[in-house]
């Protein structure tokens, strides 16, 4: 069972998340959290799988608490998925800045936030094209990184390069596979010794180190 905690500010909200959760057969809620600082303490103690993460909250909001989520070794384990009505640009980049491993609209299809509950649970990055879109925008409002950081990327080969700044376009792996003319174990060979070498936790990760260090901007490949 994939264990769900939930946190949003509305409680007919968590009550409709929960519902849905519960009645998934392969997923369960651990807990509900109103506030971030909720969501944060409920994380430590339940270790959920998944934390599904409303932006606004009071006390503390989602951006905050994940931030602390992911950077507690104890519940660093846990996956976040950003929930938000807003779809504004600094939600993108600031929620997977902060380790959420996806970020969707809380008007998604409940079929698509299972599936993407899913998806994270797995290890997998929730990147929609949407997203991977207004990531590229908020990068190409930003001025240039006064340095780069190409240390980052020390060890890592050509291919695995050129494959990580695939991923940064929002490729999935059957379309890297296809664009590569690789087949799909290799492609998901690639992908984990990415993760492994960058020290990153899953591709939402991946997509921001390879904004980060230059790898990728908004014009493409450097």
């Amino acid at each position: 069972m994939i264990r769900v905690l939930i946190a949003d500010d509305q409680a007919l909200l968590r009550g409709s998340f929960r519902l849905l959760v519960d009645l998934a057969g392969d997923c369960t809620t651990v807990g509900e959290a109103g506030t971030g600082v909720e969501a944060v303490a409920l994380t430590q103690r339940h270790r959920p799988d998944v934390v599904l993460m409303d932006v606004r909250m009071p006390e503390m909001d989602g951006i905050e608490a994940t931030r602390r989520i992911c950077a507690d070794p104890a519940t660093a384990g846990t996956r976040v998925i950003i929930l938000t009505t807003f779809d504004l640009d600094e939600y993108v980049y600031g929620a997977l800045r902060a380790g959420a491993s996806g970020f969707l609209l809380k008007d998604t299809p409940p079929a698509d936030l299972l599936t993407g509950i899913r998806v994270v649970a797995a290890g997998e990055g929730l990147l929609a094209p949407t997203v991977t879109r207004r990531l590229i925008d908020e990068f190409a409002r930003q001025p240039e990184p006064t340095r780069p950081l190409p240390r980052q990327l020390d060890g890592v080969t050509e291919r695995e390069r050129e494959v990580l700044a695939l991923i940064a376009r929002g490729l999935s792996n059957a379309e890297l596979a296809t664009h590569l003319n690789l087949s799909q174990a290799t492609v998901k060979t690639h992908v984990g010794r990415l993760l492994t070498k960058l020290a990153v936790r899953d591709r939402a990760q991946l997509v921001i180190v390879a904004y980060e260090t230059g790898l990728v901007g908004p014009g493409g490949l450097r």
